[in-house]
């Protein structure tokens, strides 16, 4: 469905439009209230300035809470151009262009579910900017929405005759970036096999992956021939060191591994922790894989950031930006209580409702401050549950590729 298919809505989008700016304006103002740092964002500046100085990126300690560089070198290039422009404006700049982000991943979201519809755009980004995800990127200065709106990009376009040269550039460029959307080209690689071994045509999956591949593989050598000491020893090195990124006990890490920690008052879960990832790597891809055989690339997509943010070692609360498709995936599907339900985890901000901070407490925590701090990931794993159970039994067992003349799967939502 597209926005010309609905002339009243072109009407009442001006509407839509007032109460957007109305909630970003009060955002703001509540972001200047609670003299936001957007420490995140200073730790960008300093990483494009350690590059144009020619420093070691990762000996870098940021700010005056020593923050450390975690991103691939090429993001550090990407940051350059952040220290041409003084903290204070560069602030504002952020703010206002992760607000823009924010419209865009919402009509990105909508048109993955197939509602995208120009007064919802703008009324449910004027919700979705007091969820929790949000809200803390936005309080950071975090790329989170640019790489989401990346990823969707990539995935929701349709080119002409199923591929062109762009094809795989959103999911290449974010995972250079940053690790964590690294899931969404294995899951097209895992369609394209199935497909195949199902006796479908799995090529359409197969060269959106390589196209991801080569955009990935691209920008990380155009980075190793700028930095080669720093990516070098990113790759051989602090790729693997999750310790530098933060505690795992940490109540903001919403991710398998941040839930196991505070659940066995453990700094590190271990053995555990990749077992029960790999368990939840297999059964997400599986649902996601499923799912797009299935023509159904809204469930796919989605089940597949759950799949990528619970298995990730770190998933802070501002990674959960996912949740904005999540919830209107489940909208949509008219699974109005779970998505209502969904929607309120994400806006409670209950994971900083428990004791966090100094002295590591989420190590010493009690019943009820372990469900709480563990809504996000608990929310990621009935998603999942949700989507398995929401495809056709007679497709659940088999699923058949079917993709269309563009090159993806036919859409069934």
């Amino acid at each position: 469905m597209t926005e010309t298919a609905f002339p009243g809505a072109w009407r009442r989008a001006p509407i839509a439009l007032v109460a957007c700016l109305v909630s970003f304006t009060a955002f703001w103002a509540a972001q200047r209230a609670a003299h936001v740092s957007m420490v995140d964002l200073l730790v960008y500046r300093a990483e494009g300035a350690t590059v144009r100085a020619g420093g070691d990126l990762y000996a870098l300690r940021a700010t005056a809470d020593r923050l450390p560089t975690t991103y691939p070198p090429f993001a550090a290039l990407l940051f350059t151009p952040l220290t041409l422009i003084d903290p204070a404006p560069l602030r504002t700049l952020a703010t206002a262009g992760n607000l823009a982000l924010l419209v865009v991943f919402v009509r990105q979201s909508l048109k993955l579910v197939g509602h995208a519809r120009v007064e919802t755009v703008w009324w449910v980004a004027a919700l979705a900017v007091w969820c929790e995800p949000v809200w803390t990127t936005l309080r950071y200065g975090q790329v989170n929405l640019l790489l989401a709106a990346l990823v969707l990009w990539d995935l929701t376009r349709r080119p002409a005759g199923g591929y062109d040269r762009w094809t795989g550039a959103g999911l290449g460029l974010a995972t250079a970036v940053k690790l964590t959307p690294a899931l969404f080209p294995v899951f097209l690689l895992a369609t394209g096999v199935v497909a195949r071994l199902r006796g479908g045509d799995g090529r359409p999956w197969l060269r959106h992956a390589r196209g991801a591949a080569v955009a990935f593989t691209g920008a990380t050598l155009a980075s190793a021939i700028v930095l080669p000491y720093d990516s070098w020893r990113f790759w051989t090195d602090m790729v693997v060191r999750t310790d530098r990124v933060g505690y795992a006990e940490d109540t903001a890490n919403q991710a398998l591994r941040g839930v196991l920690a505070r659940l066995l008052h453990t700094a590190e879960p271990g053995a555990l922790w990749v077992a029960s990832a790999a368990v939840v790597a297999a059964l997400g891809l599986a649902v996601a894989v499923q799912a797009e055989l299935l023509g159904r690339r809204a469930w796919a997509v989605c089940a597949c950031a759950a799949t990528a943010l619970l298995i990730s070692p770190v998933s802070w609360t501002h990674h959960w930006v996912w949740c904005v498709p999540l919830v209107l995936r489940l909208w949509t599907h008219r699974l109005r209580a779970a998505a209502l339900g969904t929607l309120l985890v994400f806006c409670s901000y209950a994971p900083w409702w428990v004791p966090h901070g100094p002295g590591r407490p989420e190590l010493h925590q009690t019943g009820a401050e372990l469900t709480l701090s563990a809504l996000y990931g608990g929310a990621g794993a009935l998603f999942l549950a949700l989507a398995w159970t929401s495809l056709p039994s007679r497709g659940r067992g088999r699923a058949q590729a079917s993709p269309s003349r563009t090159g993806q799967a036919v859409t069934k939502e």
